[in-house]
């Protein structure tokens, strides 16, 4: 189902954190979407350094209305991953860096786009880009007190921070102005993943949301 920037934002607002997950193998993407719904997570992001992530995405999202789950998808570099992400299902897209074609497609798709961005000037134009959300990667580089820095200057702008972030930092992010914050590994480590541990998943996602309360 298309979800607009509104709903987007209020998502992460309200869940506060959105599971990225990195893996090389995932054995039931819908098992892994319901395992991180039910430790309270309901945003999730795949990302194209996983094979086959497209098929991933497609069973994902067959999911995604039973579990209310937003499934999108990340590491989109250029336009035709753009395109064949939102083909799939995508219901908003992630990038590492600015990548102004993906914005591009996202944007005239009516999808929700979160541009990665380090430096100031790399938060004003992904801003300019229209992107829903900056994403500030890798966050764990300068931490909390540079988004706080950074809210500044952009105070209309909502800042996702992703890198390194774990259930010890997490609300220090929120704290700092985050609008959400990503969770990687610590939540779904890979090799947790591709074994289909489901059960230890929803641990760590309720050992997670509960940190940011």
């Amino acid at each position: 189902m298309p979800m607009s920037n509104e709903n987007f934002i209020e998502r992460l607002r309200t869940d506060r954190s959105l599971a990225v997950v990195r893996t090389p193998k995932i054995p039931d993407a819908a098992r892994l979407c319901q395992s991180l719904a039910g430790g309270g997570i309901s945003t999730v992001e795949l990302t194209f350094t996983t094979p086959d992530v497209l098929k991933h995405l497609e069973h994902a999202v067959s999911a995604a209305l039973a579990h209310d789950v937003s499934v999108g998808i990340g590491t989109v570099l250029t336009a035709e991953q753009a395109r064949a992400s939102i083909d799939a299902g995508a219901q908003f897209l992630v990038t590492p860096g600015l990548r102004p074609a993906v914005a591009e497609i996202a944007i005239a798709s009516s999808i929700p786009v979160c541009l990665g961005a380090m430096t100031p000037t790399e938060v004003a134009q992904a801003s300019d880009l229209g992107a829903a959300v900056v994403k500030i990667f890798p966050a764990k580089q300068l931490g909390p007190e540079y988004l706080k820095d950074l809210q500044g200057p952009y105070p209309e702008v909502r800042l996702l921070p992703s890198g390194g972030i774990d259930a010890h930092n997490a609300k220090s992010y929120l704290s700092a102005g985050a609008v959400g914050v990503c969770c990687g590994s610590s939540v779904v480590p890979p090799a947790s993943v591709a074994a289909g541990n489901w059960t230890e998943i929803m641990e760590r996602a309720s050992d997670f949301s509960r940190s940011l309360s």
